[in-house]
């Protein structure tokens, strides 16, 4: 080979360097999530489309989740998934970006979700929710009698002691335990705390065991627990193919309504990628893919959603209008108060 054949092959070489160096990689969206986000099924189509990689990190809980926050660097991360009633944490940290509410389809959701209360700050929408359900009786029909379980006072009495879990998060419960009593749980106070763990006592002396989200689900799929307490559809939907007895009930007293919203971070190197992930969560589409993640069924907040019949039938979609009527939020953040409830709940878990 000549030498100026060697030189013309080191010159294309290097131009074809020079080209490769200029391709940009796939772009990245780093999301903090629940869950129910992991679920491919949810994460593929969104990616195929937009030639992106959505890379997630798990957590459980808010404090969990901005404690992760605390610990990366700004820009680190471009969306999260935080409970609706805490979106305002998350402004007051200086955390996120004002959404483009008129891109977005807040017309769609049902009223009683939109929480704006929590989720807008300043006039201005910070959080959108995405996914709702309920704390509240989770049952095996073939087991538990389905009257007995429209009213919490079933919870309390002798007829299913010993046949009972309950679902150790100290909010939800004590939501339950407070509407028993005629409480509404955005206006308690320290003063109820004592009428409360009376009744959270009476409960724990009913039951058979207080687990954690998958060992709940256990006991009800495996009859180890013929009644959940805190359970719902987020326990039962997804399993009811397998157990077609399970479902839950909304009793008249009323079920804590538990939300979940997505939020943009300020710091975000990919904003329009990121609020484009939160358009295509809340698309009818990704709606039903993110109500039937694999992780956990929940009820999706856009009315649109394109489930199929069948997901309706099991999330009892038709129903929600009325259920949401008496569904009351969790306590209202107070920092606190919510120290008493969680000293209050290890004292009754402790208690023999």
């Amino acid at each position: 080979m000549s030498f100026k054949a060697i030189l013309r092959r080191a010159a294309a070489a290097s131009v074809l360097m020079l080209a490769m160096a200029g391709v940009s990689p796939a772009q990245e969206l780093n999301a903090l999530v629940w869950c129910d986000h992991s679920d491919p099924n949810l994460l593929k189509p969104f990616e195929e489309a937009n030639g992106v990689k959505v890379n997630v990190k798990e957590f459980e809980g808010t404090g969990a989740g901005l404690a992760i926050v605390e610990q990366s660097q700004p820009g680190d991360w471009d969306v999260m998934v935080i409970d609706s009633i805490d979106v305002r944490r998350g402004v007051e940290r200086g955390l996120f970006e004002p959404l483009a509410e008129d891109q977005l389809p807040v017309a769609d959701l049902f009223p009683e979700v939109t929480m704006d209360a929590f989720t807008k700050a300043d006039g201005k929408r910070y959080g959108i929710t995405e996914k709702f359900g309920y704390n509240t009786i989770g049952f095996n029909k073939a087991k538990a009698d389905p009257a007995d379980m429209q009213t919490l006072a079933s919870l309390t009495g002798d007829k299913y002691k010993g046949r009972i879990a309950i679902y150790d998060y100290y909010l939800p419960v004590i939501g339950m335990a407070a509407m028993a009593i005629g409480k509404k749980t955005a206006e308690l106070t320290e003063a109820d705390l004592p009428a409360i763990k009376e009744t959270l006592l009476k409960m724990k002396a009913n039951a058979k065991a207080v687990t954690d989200v998958v060992a709940s689900q256990t006991a009800l799929a495996t009859g180890e627990a013929d009644v959940l307490v805190g359970g719902g559809e987020w326990v039962t939907a997804g399993i009811a193919k397998e157990n077609p007895d399970l479902d839950f009930s909304i009793p008249k007293e009323g079920a804590v309504l538990w939300s979940q919203s997505l939020a943009m971070f300020k710091d975000s190197k990919n904003k329009d990628l990121a609020f484009k992930f939160i358009q295509y969560v809340m698309s009818p589409e990704g709606q039903a893919r993110l109500a039937t993640s694999a992780c956990y069924w929940g009820m999706p907040a856009n009315t649109k959603a394109a489930l199929n019949e069948e997901q309706k039938a099991i999330l009892r979609f038709a129903e929600q209008p009325e259920f949401l009527k008496r569904a009351q939020g969790y306590p209202a953040p107070d920092e606190a108060l919510d120290k008493k409830m969680q000293d209050m709940w290890t004292e009754v878990l402790q208690a023999q």
